[in-house]
């Protein structure tokens, strides 16, 4: 190479796919549906009542469930929504007004006052509910250790 110029050639171009970028936002999508779907549980949250024998109703966990919740404090709930019992059966009426399956769930906190629940039941009822699923847990076998104390 005395008088000539080096001719510098271009690697050739590679014919695989990268799916490095690919990896890196699944997981991170991942991540992210891992951290929110905890979050998007239906209605308020309560400590349920535990039975023995408790029985499945699948129909409670659809997007569109009527779902009346009792907190601890007393608080009535109408799916998310705060809700007086009293205000309940024009709400509910509104709700089930095209529907064929005129069901509502009650889940109440275990440790709610019964007064509470009964004016719950009570004020559906007068809203013309006819049927009503009351929620509960499967309770944990005899022998079993208890779960862990919430804080």
């Amino acid at each position: 190479m005395t008088g000539e110029k080096a001719k510098f050639k271009a690697p050739p171009p590679v014919a695989d796919i990268n799916v490095t970028p690919m990896v890196d936002v699944m997981l991170v999508m991942l991540i992210i549906f891992m951290v929110i779907t905890p979050m998007l549980s239906k209605g308020v949250s309560v400590t349920l009542v535990q039975t023995q024998h408790p029985i499945a109703m699948q129909a409670a966990d659809k997007s569109d469930a009527i779902v009346c919740a009792v907190t601890r404090d007393g608080k009535t709930f109408l799916n998310t929504t705060f809700t007086q019992p009293e205000d309940m059966p024009a709400k509910v009426k509104d709700l089930l007004a095209n529907r064929l399956d005129k069901t509502v769930f009650v889940k109440a906190d275990a440790r709610a006052r019964y007064e509470r629940v009964v004016d719950v039941v009570d004020n559906l009822r007068a809203a013309g509910v006819d049927q009503l699923g009351l929620l509960t847990d499967q309770a944990p076998e005899k022998g079993a250790a208890p779960p862990a104390a919430a804080k």
